[in-house]
């Protein structure tokens, strides 16, 4: 028994699937719906969909669909070591990404900027949402996946609450409650991976040292002298990696620990009292907590902010502005299932459909033949 055994959502519990089915004989329903999550078109295009860095500079960094299974690692082993479901938050923790746009956040806060032009908006967890319940269409008794309400519920609140009224899309997913632990975990795994992974990227890009990080990050200076003072004669790249693999532990024991700190001190005893109460009880403990800012003050400084990164992000945003207008102008460009839509749908939430579900693969090859052939357009 885990730590939190009592918390664990039940899955006898689920509130079930917008389309009725028959019970499997011998997978549950959370496990049902990350095998669905795996097998849909959503989740292998992350393959080809950037993380930080781009490819081609290395074979080496992660995309997003390694950093998801990264994320998914994590949370899964908090997940067991707290007595939670680890089928429900494998599921989640598969799909917390599935909604991302191609060129990573640069692509989200461009697809944003232009839907703001219509007084709409671009969320990537949305998008999730609208991916899982309408655009994959692999099975013919139902539209999307069918996945259960806990997982479409905990798609669009892994990462943040939200109230009645606040968004209409949202409105039949139990506004104002938390979702699940198992889903309260997601957000803080998903901070665990990208920071020790950009870590790791950036040192094999020669953007960092360990002595830079150690400088910024107290808690990794501490990890680090005792790692040297072990293995005084590692080279300088196995002393970093070693160091990294215990940040890692540091990390994930504080996640552990600190959510099963808040949740006794909060007195809950079961799933519905964990919906119920006023604020999250996933957490990281102090130490842990005030360690992760520090990693990502550090990061935007010395990575995300790097010139050597900001040139390619400014080229796609360019790139992403520009054929969003190509395709609002020419709607009759689109494919002919998106270019039928766009006549009964405004135009601008088809092309931002459109643009959202490319990989940067083939965000690349789709502008090189609508702009690049078009000289009336300019190029970034």
């Amino acid at each position: 028994m885990g730590m939190l055994a009592g918390l664990r959502f039940p899955v006898a519990q689920s509130r079930g699937r917008r389309y009725p089915e028959p019970t499997h004989p011998y997978r549950n329903d959370f496990q049902r719906d990350r095998d669905r999550i795996v097998h849909s078109r959503a989740f292998r295009r992350l393959e080809a969909k950037t993380q930080v860095f781009a490819p081609g500079l290395s074979d080496h960094f992660r995309n997003r669909l390694t950093h998801t299974i990264e994320v998914s690692q994590i949370a899964r082993t908090a997940a067991a070591v707290l007595g939670l479901d680890e089928d429900l938050t494998e599921a989640l923790a598969l799909a917390h990404d599935i909604g991302h746009p191609p060129f990573a956040h640069a692509g989200e806060d461009e697809l944003n900027r232009q839907m703001q032009r219509f007084g709409e908006r671009f969320d990537h967890n949305l998008h999730a949402l609208r991916i899982v319940e309408n655009f994959e269409q692999r099975y013919a008794r139902f539209p999307g996946l069918n996945l259960t309400f806990e997982v479409r519920e905990g798609i669009i609140k892994h990462s943040r609450d939200f109230g009645p009224g606040e968004n209409p899309e949202f409105d039949a997913f139990l506004p104002g409650l938390r979702p699940p632990l198992e889903a309260q975990l997601i957000d803080l795994a998903d901070e665990v991976a990208y920071n020790t992974a950009d870590l790791d990227d950036a040192f094999s890009a020669d953007m960092l040292t360990a002595a830079d990080v150690a400088e910024c990050v107290p808690q990794y200076g501490e990890v680090l002298d005792a790692v040297e003072g072990h293995f005084p004669g590692a080279s300088g790249r196995e002393v970093f990696h070693e160091s990294l693999r215990q940040l890692v532990d540091v990390l994930v024991s504080g996640l552990i620990d600190g959510t099963v700190a808040r949740s006794r001190e909060a007195g809950v005893a079961t799933a519905d009292e964990i919906r119920a109460f006023p604020r999250r009880l996933a957490a990281f403990t102090p130490q842990a907590a005030d360690t992760s800012r520090r990693l990502k003050r550090f990061l935007h400084a010395k990575v995300y902010a790097a010139p050597e990164l900001a040139q390619g992000r400014n080229h796609s945003v360019d790139m992403i502005g520009a054929l969003f207008q190509f395709f609002l102008e020419r709607p009759d460009r689109l494919p002919r299932l998106y270019a039928e839509q766009a006549r009964h749908t405004p135009s601008y939430r088809v092309v931002c459909d459109y643009i959202a579900g490319m990989t940067d693969a083939f965000f690349r090859r789709t502008y090189q033949q609508m702009i690049g052939s078009d000289p009336t357009l300019p190029t970034p």
